[in-house]
């Protein structure tokens, strides 16, 4: 493709403003968040169906104020719900905003970098490898290889050429073409600008474990239901008086709220990490951040400042330096010039070399690894090639090549002629300042930190010797599944595609994998880590396939990512026992202090009390102080089943101490369900505290908005057993051994749960 666009003209800047005055810009605004839509939704749902199937028994049966309670219960889970998923729209629309696409576009003859929203109808774009189609466009120049899925739902690529139409939001994966902008914004196939903040994203390992854990408790729910309904039989007990019973053990039991909660606690450190200019377009990274174990760091532009220089020249033929010199130069990009192109430009610069005309010019592409060229020689025309020495080699006649030449200087690019190699340029790339120290920041998390290079092993374990990173660099023909990874600094002579061959071979060895990428190529990889990091240079298609996108360069922000991570686990991990200790117990106290009583020992009312008082302080979970740990955690099914179910034995064989107290004491069935009601809510609000630390809750201060919800909670709860509200009415002295009897209980699992608690330190 030549780069004389004699016969291609952008608009101006003036009728580019104007048609974007008229026009509008090039995006589709989202559909606005609306709060009784959201509301509606959430009446419209399995958790809801049960609610509202209780509902319509109460009402059937003539039970008017528990019908009442239902209906409260209905609205709060409804309208908690819908505000939760306002607070995380409104975060992720904000996260939105501040990664803008961009396109190169021509306007008054130059070649020019806008946000893709400001392109319109007419402009004449560059397209490259690794772009996003900012917009419908039909190709005037060149070819591309375009994957479609994003509209078409296939993934299969397909090759576009001269005269055909390439739709916004499609990806290039390969090639080089240029385009006339033919419809924008709403006008557009997809009718959106496409956005890299994805809202919807696959479980991560935590969801995972945790959708195990509801299968259990469904499951046992399941048994104890249908033991409760074959007593009641046996009994002959009317059943329809247990059903909305039944109902509500689900609803109390099964963690309904789990993916919203998980929502809300990703979305606040989404913003904290959007102040430190780290975008999260996955909010699933977050947690996936605190159990991350490996991270393979791309050496050019991550832990180098991809600013390479060429400190070594070597002509490989009988030509004179300065035309090997001014062929390499004419193989180079001129109109999106890459980091290599632009180190043999300034070189020959100062060697005062100017390019030939370029005929039918090629840019650089990963899966060949050069670009090529068609030059006008004396001798002819002649096919000039720049890239990868390594695929060079694969494409030119057998060369030997000095025994002078210096390989662990840097990197190598070179340049061929039809099928001779006839230059050789060594490149040098240094460490960023900073590199050496956030590595150690990395390392000292428990992270291994491995660096993966194209360069040849001596280059590598050069740089790796300058950041500090400990072991061997091996050739990446050298990795084997029975190399241990402590003895490993990096991988060498790594192309692209190698990359997810790297992530898979380490996901299936059992490490959670970060991986930090820029290129077109990266993006399977990046994909397909447990998290993606896309750095301040990449292209747009890496941005899209990554879970996170660092707006400053270098690896300084990863610790801050750590950090959130670390403190999104501790919180999800503080509701996930706390929840899962209170369904057990719960459950096993009303069905056995049915089976022995003869009674429900907890009435509908005060169940729905329950629920509604513990969701209230889930609201503000996501604002305590998390005492993080310093190495990664591991979603480990046992330890979590051991905590909380210490924790829910004990505050089990507490509750039934407590039911044959008050049964000696000779309480009626209603009172016993107040003071039940009681013990419930005050050890609930205490596991919060005791789940939140390893230290004795007293010693560690939760965040002011948690002691306020946990003080309101304990306050309400007294004051609607004292007073009677909706339940029989006990004394203050009942009361106050409820709460006694939760302390000294309290103070027992604060010692041991130290053994097996998950929290940080």
């Amino acid at each position: 493709m030549t780069q004389n666009q004699s016969n291609f003209s952008g608009l101006t800047a003036a009728a580019a403003q104007a048609r974007l005055a008229k026009d509008g810009p090039n995006e589709v605004a989202e559909k606005p968040f609306s709060m009784p839509r959201a509301v509606a939704q959430r009446l419209w749902e399995p958790s809801a169906w049960i609610l509202e199937g209780a509902l319509l028994l109460e009402v059937i049966l003539g039970k008017g104020i528990q019908a009442g309670f239902i209906i409260v219960m209905l609205l709060f889970a409804a309208i908690n719900g819908a505000v939760q998923k306002r607070k995380a729209t409104t975060i992720l629309a904000g996260l939105t905003d501040q990664l803008t696409l961009t396109a190169t576009v021509m306007r008054d003859g130059q070649w020019h970098r806008v946000p893709a929203r400001e392109l319109v109808v007419g402009d004449l774009v560059s397209l490259t490898s690794g772009d996003l189609v900012p917009a419908d466009v039909k190709l005037l120049q060149g070819s591309a290889d375009i994957n479609e899925s994003s509209i078409t739902g296939e993934a299969k690529g397909v090759s576009r050429q001269v005269g055909d139409a390439a739709f916004a939001g499609t990806e290039l994966t390969a090639g080089h073409a240029l385009g006339r902008v033919t419809a924008t914004g709403k006008a557009s196939r997809s009718g959106k600008t496409i956005s890299l903040i994805n809202k919807n994203s696959a479980p991560g390992h935590l969801q995972q474990l945790l959708g195990k854990v509801i299968g259990y408790l469904a499951a046992v729910d399941a048994v104890l239901a249908l033991i409760l309904v074959a007593t009641s039989l046996i009994r002959q007990q009317n059943l329809l008086t247990l059903l909305p019973f039944l109902a509500m053990l689900v609803i109390a039991t099964i963690p309904i709220a789990m993916p919203s909660s998980f929502a809300v606690a990703n979305s606040v450190e989404a913003k904290v990490l959007s102040g430190q200019q780290i975008l999260v377009s996955d909010l699933t990274g977050i947690q996936e951040a605190a159990n991350m174990n490996l991270l393979l760091v791309d050496k050019t532009g991550t832990i180098t400042a991809n600013k390479p220089s060429v400190v070594g020249y070597y002509n490989l033929s009988a030509r004179p330096d300065g035309e090997v010199l001014q062929l390499a130069l004419t193989a180079t990009d001129r109109r999106k010039p890459s980091v290599i192109d632009l180190a043999v430009q300034n070189y020959a610069a100062q060697k005062q070399i100017k390019a030939l005309k370029q005929g039918n010019y090629k840019p650089f592409d990963s899966s060949t690894g050069y670009s090529q060229v068609a030059v006008a020689t004396a001798a002819g025309t002649q096919i000039v090639r720049l890239g990868s020495l390594k695929q060079l080699t694969k494409v030119t006649a057998a060369y030997t090549l000095p025994a002078a030449i210096d390989f662990a200087a840097g990197r190598t690019t070179a340049v061929a002629v039809g099928n001779q190699l006839v230059g050789l340029f060594i490149m040098q790339d240094q460490p960023r300042p900073d590199s050496a120290a956030a590595i150690a920041a990395i390392r000292a998390r428990g992270v291994k930190v491995l660096m993966l290079t194209g360069d040849n092993q001596k280059t590598a374990a050069a740089v790796a010797r300058q950041v500090a990173l400990p072991g061997e660099v091996i050739s990446y023909a050298a990795l084997r599944p029975d190399r241990p990874l402590s003895a490993l600094a990096g991988i060498a002579d790594v192309i692209p595609e190698d990359k997810l061959a790297i992530v898979t071979h380490f996901q299936k060895a059992g490490y959670i994998v970060g991986m930090t990428g820029d290129g077109v190529n990266d993006a399977p990889a990046l994909k397909r880590a447990d998290l993606g990091i896309a750095v301040a240079t990449a292209v747009d298609l890496a941005k899209r396939s990554a879970r996170m996108v660092l707006l400053k360069p270098g690896l300084g922000s990863l610790t801050d990512v750590l950090e959130s991570g670390h403190r999104v686990y501790k919180r999800m991990m503080t509701w996930t026992i706390t929840k899962l200790s209170r369904a057990a117990q719960l459950s096993i106290l009303l069905t056995f202090g049915y089976l022995l009583f003869g009674f429900l020992p907890l009435s509908l009312n005060a169940m729905i009390m329950v629920a509604l008082l513990n969701d209230l302080v889930t609201l503000v979970l996501g604002t305590d102080h998390a005492q993080i740990s310093r190495h990664p955690e591991s979603w480990d099914m046992t330890k979590l089943g051991k905590t909380a179910g210490l924790y829910a034995g004990t505050w089990t064989l507490a509750g039934f101490g407590w039911l044959l107290w008050l049964l000696r004491r000779g309480q009626t069935t209603a009172q016993i369900s107040t003071a039940l009601f009681c013990f419930l809510m005050f050890s609930a609000m205490l596991t919060i505290l005791m789940t939140r630390t390893k230290k004795p809750f007293w010693a560690s201060a939760a965040s002011k908005p948690v002691n306020l919800a946990i003080g309101l909670n304990t306050v309400a709860t007294v004051g609607i057993a004292a007073f009677g509200l909706g339940v029989a009415a006990i004394g203050l002295p009942i009361i106050g051994y409820a709460l006694g009897l939760t302390l000294l209980v309290g103070v027992l699992l604060t010692g041991l749960g130290s053994l097996v608690h998950p929290a940080g330190n």
